[in-house]
């Protein structure tokens, strides 16, 4: 039976992925980040490690043992991780040494690379889940109104300058004024500071954007339930992603709970450059 790597952080998209792949007949080898990664993948894989994060050598002899030419990245971890909490291996130690500079998609960038001179190839991580991805145009009942789309358009391009520089991917637009950008603290810390910020007037619109040069083999934007709860809390009434390029969990449920709460989603299409 072909075998599957899964290189799985926090969250449940590890999981989605390891039955994804259970159900088109690969075996996982699933190896989860001590202390971030969801225990319950265990119960869903042929094989389970669990290793430090800053730890390479392993992760690729567990594969190289287990005959896995081919492997998933899934899952968060913060970028704050990065600045402590991370005891590097010898092999983790060198590859940061040679790095130009320590930017998280720098890093995982030379991590790709090192698990392809092993003979492991990263795949896309959404590969097995390409149901989940967000469809162009709207996707739930109620359409953005002429306010929030002028809001949206200005977020979008907001958006894909910030991304640009690698800060974030998500900015708060409300009243054709840009109210929060994304940092370190992640998409939903920033939604909730935009609501705070706007003081419960509500009509804000949040726009998820990927990288203009998005590796897709370890970072791809994700929305889910839970980030429905928060736009609900912040008081924001549209949300606008990237199609093609965007993971909804439990996409079904996502949309008809977006319809409950009146919040309307859109899928944008990339302009040419």
């Amino acid at each position: 039976m072909p075998k599957l790597g899964l290189i799985a952080g926090s969250g449940q998209f590890p999981i989605l992925v390891a039955e994804a792949a259970s159900r088109k007949g690969l075996e996982v080898i699933a190896l989860g980040i001590t202390g971030v990664t969801d225990p319950e993948l265990a119960k869903r894989v042929k094989r389970f490690e669990q290793y430090k994060l800053g730890q390479i050598s392993k992760p690729i002899e567990v594969l190289k043992s287990e005959g896995v030419t081919q492997a998933v990245m899934a899952g968060k971890v913060q970028h704050a991780s990065v600045f402590g909490g991370v005891m590097p291996d010898l092999k983790a130690m060198k590859l940061l040494a040679r790095l130009k500079d320590k930017r998280t998609d720098t890093i995982l960038a030379a991590v790709a690379e090192e698990f392809g001179r092993e003979g492991i190839t990263l795949l896309p991580s959404h590969t097995y889940l390409a149901d989940l991805l967000a469809t162009p145009g709207a996707m739930t009942k109620r359409k953005p109104s002429a306010a929030e789309s002028m809001d949206i358009d200005l977020g979008w391009r907001a958006a894909k300058a910030v991304a640009g520089f690698d800060i974030g991917q998500t900015v708060v637009a409300g009243q054709n004024a840009i109210v929060a950008v994304e940092g370190m603290e992640g998409t939903d810390a920033c939604v909730l500071r935009a609501g705070e910020l706007a003081r419960g007037k509500g009509g804000l619109v949040v726009v998820k954007v990927a990288k203009p040069k998005q590796d897709f083999r370890y970072d791809l934007p994700v929305i889910g339930l839970a980030t429905l709860d928060v736009l609900s809390k912040s008081g924001s009434t549209a949300l606008a992603v990237e199609a093609d390029k965007t993971l909804i969990f439990d996409k079904e449920e996502f949309l008809k709970k977006a319809d409950q709460l009146k919040i309307a989603v859109v899928g944008l299409e990339a302009k040419p450059a």
